[in-house]
């Protein structure tokens, strides 16, 4: 996982904060967040903390008013700059709210792309593998992030480990408002610290939960499970964070390479494969198991993600 640099701290990123305000309540109801680390989980049992994604805009999609972070020329400016090149191509923006976890977010990378194989098309287990195994570094898509936040709230600042994670991390934790760090957080190691209030234990919802504006004047937000509300807050004791993400190219060939030689399944599997091989391992990675639970184990056992010292226990671990 190669590291541009450590991010770049950008202050006053929004000329008008009230905008993305508007924005949060266009962009709701909010699911409750999904993704790798909690699989197949069962939609009637409260088993995820109160973290809510959505997002603003996409490659097929763009909320109105995504713009106001989407093309934000500091964004591009600063990211040419980070990586040393002028083609920044930006694709997605989209929307995290957490709030009420006494226990701080998972330390990660951001999920990777590969040329002709992303979320769209590939399971978590496949990306992170072939993340992890440095085999496909020739196909990964460069991608610079921007990650502003609205509010301060208790707790909440982000840890992150600019030199590797190896090295101890640093702290971005006061001050948060309206701040941005741009950088690769997909080559770089970085955890959300805890988040208040600390005093009501460890609320947590079903898969089928949502985030969404109170239907009153008193700009309470709600969350409901089952149809139910289970808890209601201020906004401004939600901890907000936008991610902006772009595609980033080293030069027209290196744009021309990545578009046009997309991954088969089979491709992975070759590279995959060889790796085993030589390493003396007899197990296969099998394109029609990628479904297998089992042959997910099975192959993530020998390409496993890294951990990062002086990384906080997890919401995730328990």
């Amino acid at each position: 996982m190669d590291m541009a640099g450590p991010p770049i701290l950008l202050t006053e990123v929004l000329d008008d904060v009230g905008a993305a305000v508007k924005l949060l309540a266009q962009g709701a109801p909010y699911p409750v967040l999904g993704g790798w680390y909690s699989p197949g989980s069962d939609p009637h049992a409260r088993s995820r903390p109160l973290w809510f994604r959505n997002d603003w805009a996409n490659e097929s999609f763009s909320m109105a008013g995504s713009e106001v972070f989407m093309a934000h020329p500091v964004y591009l400016e600063c990211a040419k700059a980070f990586y040393g090149t002028e083609i920044v191509k930006p694709h997605s923006v989209y929307v995290n709210l957490m709030m009420a976890m006494p226990v701080a977010g998972p330390a990660h990378t951001d999920n990777p792309r590969f040329a002709g194989r992303d979320q769209s098309n590939t399971p978590m287990w496949v990306l992170r593998a072939m993340l992890e195994s440095g085999l496909f570094e020739d196909m990964a898509f460069p991608q610079a992030t921007a990650i502003w936040w609205l509010n301060d709230v208790e707790g909440g600042g982000i840890r992150y480990w600019p030199h590797g994670p190896n090295q101890p991390p640093e702290e971005h934790g006061d001050n948060m408002a309206n701040t941005a760090l741009m950088g690769d957080t997909h080559g770089m190691f970085h955890q959300v610290n805890a988040i208040g209030p600390f005093d009501i234990g460890t609320p947590q919802v079903t898969p089928m939960a949502q985030l969404a504006p109170a239907d009153s004047p008193d700009g309470q937000w709600v969350v409901t499970d089952h149809g139910e509300e289970v808890y209601r807050t201020p906004l401004a004791d939600i901890r907000v964070s936008v991610q902006w993400k772009a595609d980033v190219y080293f030069d027209a060939d290196h744009r021309a390479r990545l578009l046009s030689s997309p991954l088969s399944f089979d491709d992975v599997a070759a590279r995959f494969n060889a790796d085993l091989a030589e390493r003396g391992i007899d197990v296969h990675f099998d394109p029609d198991r990628i479904d297998d639970p089992g042959h997910a184990a099975e192959i993530s056992e020998h390409y496993p993600e890294a951990r990062p010292i002086d990384a906080l226990p997890s919401v995730f671990d328990y």
